[in-house]
């Protein structure tokens, strides 16, 4: 429908630039949006107000202007209404409106897919934590963030895949190995002193103890330290990303790719980029030390991607990184970070020019942190000493559709607050069970139809202008707009407008079923709203898809 409104202006505009009414302007601009109060129409456009300036005209005459020229050809207007300082507000037709539960009938589970990608190829790559440790709730976020952006992404027609780059080189690994082996020491009765820069968690305790079992104490006497740390590290790396890789995959999260960093160094495929890099201007030397130049692409300074001791930066792996994936032909790269790494941002945007690509063919997107309360009281976290809350303790205690429904309920950017009684409860309170009740509620409506000898009806049989309820038109609108709701997430890369859409939908359906009677002794009116009811579900059930939520049809 807001298609079908932007056609309407566009082509009103150009009859009026013909006509030398208004000056040319680049359509792209013109903007559409639903009012926040519902008197004002089901859209607005501030065209006549943007339109303003180039034309020199007040915006209120620009806009009877347009509104002279529309051609309502299709004939879904009921009326236009000019308001404010300018702005053109559209009325649809109800019985056009209506006529989406024939859509939605039609398509059932395809229904709110759209083709504005056009099969173009994606990468999202999120998580990527290092293979040092289990996943923490901060890591669950971006999980789900970056799962639900691709299931947005392949809804809107883009050819999406997922990745997790495992940071399996560097001195984070060496660390690893180096705290396993020195818990394996103490484990057999050496007194360690152990270093804070080693990792404090009871699960490295564990992997020493599962050394023991399979080699004894054959380490404690090994000559080469360091060969025996490479082995720990090697050893505890796996054991770690197999319960990285077990956790995503019971939280519903599943890679199309696991990268390793280490691929990046094969046959130097580092060293020979920056010899690149540094015959193009773009890398030089200051003694030992090799720098970047980001600065000629407005960063603050430039960055040392070799230090003095030979060993490469983080930045230099992820030049190189980012090189691998558009060398595989992706058009699109979606990196999704905590948000502690915003500083890093400027200088990988300088990367990938440097490397010749479009600085707008990389997109970033920033998690906040969570914080994990019970009953509104703050659970105490401390990575340093090993101490902070896992994704399988969330998984283990409130399940995965709550997890992965709370951590949607506010903008990735924004700090979030998970209270794990409330994911428990079942009451209005909690989202994701106001949501999935409604689900349960209409598969119960229907099956108590057919228990009745009522057959759900079809758009068809009905008569569509009995539903002419406030609430009804309400969620008839609500429906036709998911299409929209996706289009609009999928181009923002916000998925928590599907979690905001879902909960305002299921909030009128209740309202609306607690004031009337689906199923009564009026077959005509019965049948109406079987049908209403019954696409309400599809559209519950399709947006939960979208969210990796389950759509429970008992509770």
């Amino acid at each position: 429908m807001k298609n079908k409104i932007i056609s309407l202006i566009k082509k009103a505009l150009q009859t009026c630039v013909q006509k030398e009414l208004l000056p040319a302007v680049n359509l792209s601009y013109i903007e559409v949006e639903i009012p926040g109060t519902p008197s004002h129409g089901d859209y607005a456009t501030n065209v006549a107000l943007i339109l303003a300036s180039p034309s020199q005209q007040n915006p209120r005459k620009i806009a009877e202007i347009i509104q002279a020229n529309l051609i309502d050809a299709e004939k879904i207007i009921e009326k236009t209404q000019i308001a404010g300082p300018g702005f053109l507000n559209f009325f649809i037709k109800d019985d056009i409106w209506r006529k989406s539960l024939q859509n939605i009938e039609k398509q059932k589970e395809k229904y709110g897919l759209i083709n504005i990608g056009g099969g173009k190829k994606v990468q999202v790559e999120f998580v990527s934590a290092n293979p040092t440790g289990p996943l923490h709730i901060g890591h669950a976020r971006g999980a789900v963030v970056g799962d639900v952006i691709t299931n947005l992404l392949t809804a809107a027609g883009y050819k999406v895949s997922k990745e997790y780059y495992i940071n399996d080189a560097g001195n984070q690994m060496n660390n690893l190995g180096k705290s396993v082996l020195l818990r394996y020491r103490e484990l057999l009765g050496e007194k360690i002193e152990f270093p804070e820069t080693c990792y404090r968690g009871d699960y490295i305790k564990e992997i020493a103890g599962d050394i023991i079992k399979k080699e004894g104490n054959k380490y404690l006497t090994a000559i080469k330290e360091e060969e025996t740390i490479r082995y720990f590290t090697s050893f505890a790396g796996r054991i770690i990303l197999d319960e990285i890789m077990k956790d995503l995959m019971d939280f519903g999260v599943i890679f199309d790719e696991y990268f390793s960093e280490k691929k990046l160094y094969d046959n130097n495929g580092v060293t020979k980029l920056l010899e690149s890099l540094k015959k193009k201007g773009f890398v030089y030397s200051d003694g030992e030390t090799l720098w970047f130049k980001t600065t000629a692409f407005d960063d603050e300074k430039d960055r040392v991607v070799i230090r003095k001791n030979g060993e490469p930066t983080y930045f230099a792996a992820d030049i190189a990184y980012h090189q691998n994936k558009f060398s595989r032909g992706f058009e699109t790269i979606i990196d999704i970070w905590g948000a502690d790494h915003h500083g890093y941002m400027p200088r990988l945007f300088a990367g990938i020019q440097a490397l010749g690509h479009d600085k707008n063919s990389l997109k970033i997107i920033l998690v906040q942190l969570v914080n994990l309360l019970r009953d509104g009281t703050p659970v105490a976290m401390s990575t340093r000493l090993g101490e902070f809350v896992t994704l399988r303790e969330v998984l283990d205690e409130v399940g995965k559709d709550a997890a992965r429904y709370n951590f949607l309920m506010r903008r990735s950017d924004s700090h979030l607050d998970f209270d794990l009684e409330l994911a428990k409860r079942q009451v209005s309170e909690n989202p994701v069970y106001y949501v999935q009740y409604a689900h349960a509620r209409i598969c119960s409506i229907l099956n108590m139809a057919r228990e009745r000898g009522i057959s759900l009806p079809r758009y068809a049989d009905i008569e569509t202008a009995l539903l002419n309820e406030p609430e009804e038109k309400v969620l008839i609108k609500l429906m036709a707009r998911f299409p929209e709701i996706i289009e609009g997430a999928a181009k923002t890369l916000e998925p928590h407008r599907i979690a905001f859409y879902l909960n305002e939908l299921a909030g009128v359906f209740h309202s609306y079923y607690n004031r009337n009677k689906v199923i009564s002794e009026n077959g005509t009116l019965t049948a109406a709203r079987l049908l209403l009811v019954k696409t309400i579900g599809i559209v519950l059930l399709n947006a939960l898809k979208i969210l990796g939520v389950s759509a429970p049809e008992k509770m």
